[in-house]
């Protein structure tokens, strides 16, 4: 049986339990014996196409959903979960992570909601001990309620009908020209929820962003905030008015570790419905196809950020009208990802830094200039991808703004449609970068970057010799 057939059947069982449909309904409906779907679902029995076809049907998926690889960064999340010196011991090798990942991929969920747990806790005691002490003991804590935040968009495909449906409403009525404009959005929050949209400038030591004061139904909004930010903030307030009830029904259909992750996703809701506003699918995919997905050409169509726009190119997921399935990572100098996406295959770390190799660091030495590579991944898969600083913080003078980098890329195969391409050679293997996902999960020993050696490998230190790096030995 081939291994495709065994990743098949677990997903056939997760899809039907999802519909809240009992098995042997299933197989009335498929016309085979419960016992038969049972074999089948378990990964013991091989199935053929015609009948695949019908499972599809019924279960009102697409055949990607069930023949696709491992799903996105589960692989990774769980290799860099293992990493950590309490398994030291128990030596699991990447194929042995893959098959629990192909088999039993909600026991793979299941294992990084403990390893999250675990972290978070270890965390919360090292801030107890700093506090007592005064002493600071690890400046790397990591922020788990923004990797659930990670981890439920990755499980919508970063796409939400009903949020999508509201904005197009929305757009309808306040759009000029086919553009939204921000006294738009400000005329429509007072006529239709009789909100006053306020720009004031914040009392020295009091900085803020916005502030809805929901007694007086006032909206204050920073001057210190960018025209662009000050829409999606005007459109938020909008979607927390209106769209309330669908953003509830999305966040009560995921299990979320805690309230305050929920209310962050919530945020991310309320923003991404925003940004619809903004930039309606059907009119923004239009522009994207026309533009070959040119961010500054978009960021100027729709007046929005460039961050703005690299969020939105990965929300057309609509299975009638598609786009460009994208990867999207924003990181800060030190290479702390605070946000990560992955539609296009490649695979992003979750507990740590990504691979140094990756334009979206070296993005940092040009700053604001979209600098384009073809990234070669270890397992031969090609990539496209951009990298971009944003500057993030108070407009003001004598007050600095923080740098982050924000990470756009797709599969070589989708070259054509992408304007970054235009001058990039993707025959030209001399110019592809070698890259990885992180050290600890790469298969390349030839690189001098490496700062970790590779979890699932062995490695000895010879002190009279060294490769590249002090991990990797030289050929005698």
């Amino acid at each position: 049986m081939s291994q495709l057939d065994v990743k098949i059947g677990p997903k056939i069982k997760s899809f039907r339990r999802q519909m809240g449909l009992q098995a042997n309904k299933l197989a009335e409906q498929l016309g085979i014996s419960p016992s038969y779907l049972n074999l089948i679902e378990s990964g013991k029995r091989k199935i053929d196409g015609d009948l695949l076809l019908k499972v599809c049907e019924e279960l009102k998926i697409e055949l990607s959903d069930l023949t696709n690889k491992s799903d996105l960064n589960l692989v990774n999340d769980i290799s860099e979960l293992l990493d950590d010196q309490l398994f030291e011991d128990l030596d699991i090798l990447g194929p042995e992570v893959k098959d629990l990942v192909n088999t039993n991929p909600k026991i793979a969920r299941a294992l990084i909601k403990l390893g999250d747990n675990y972290k978070q806790k270890d965390h919360e005691i090292i801030s107890k001990v700093e506090t007592l002490s005064g002493k600071i003991i690890d400046s790397r804590k990591t922020s788990f309620p923004g990797e659930v935040i990670s981890d439920f968009l990755q499980e919508k495909k970063n796409y939400f009908p009903k949020l999508e449906e509201f904005a197009n409403k929305i757009f309808e009525k306040v759009q000029v020209n086919n553009r939204t404009r921000y006294i738009a959005l400000c005329d429509f929050l007072r006529t239709e929820y009789s909100i006053n949209v306020k720009d004031i400038i914040p009392e020295e030591g009091k900085p803020f962003s916005k502030i809805y004061n929901k007694n007086n139904k006032e909206l204050l909004l920073s001057e210190y905030n960018s025209l662009e930010t000050k829409k999606l903030h005007a459109a938020a307030q909008i979607a927390q008015e209106g769209a309330i009830n669908e953003i509830n029904d999305y966040l009560s259909e995921f299990k979320f570790p805690s309230d305050e992750a929920k209310r962050l996703t919530k945020i991310a809701l309320l923003n991404y419905c925003a940004a619809a506003i903004l930039m309606p699918y059907k009119l923004f995919h239009s522009e994207c196809k026309k533009l070959k997905y040119d961010l500054e050409l978009l960021q100027n169509t729709f007046a929005t950020s460039f961050e703005q726009v690299a969020h939105r190119v990965t929300c057309l997921q609509d299975p009638k009208l598609p786009g460009i399935p994208f990867h999207m990572l924003r990181v800060d100098i030190a290479g702390n990802i605070s946000k990560r996406f992955s539609l296009s295959g490649i695979e992003i770390p979750r507990y740590g830094g990504a691979c140094p190799r990756w334009n979206v660091y070296s993005a940092f030495t040009r700053p604001g200039v979209i600098q384009a590579a073809v990234s070669k991944m270890s397992n031969g898969k090609k990539y496209v991808c951009i990298a971009k600083t944003v500057e993030k913080g108070v407009g003001r003078y004598g007050r600095k703004k923080s740098m982050l980098s924000i990470g756009l890329g797709c599969e070589a195969k989708y070259a054509k449609d992408f304007v970054y391409t235009e001058n990039l050679n993707l025959n030209d293997k001399k110019t592809e970068i070698p890259i990885g996902v992180s050290c600890r999960t790469c298969d390349r020993l030839d690189c001098s970057q490496r700062a970790f050696p590779p979890l699932h490998k062995k490695f000895d230190v010879d002190i009279n010799s060294r490769g590249v790096s002090v991990y990797v030995k030289t050929d005698k």
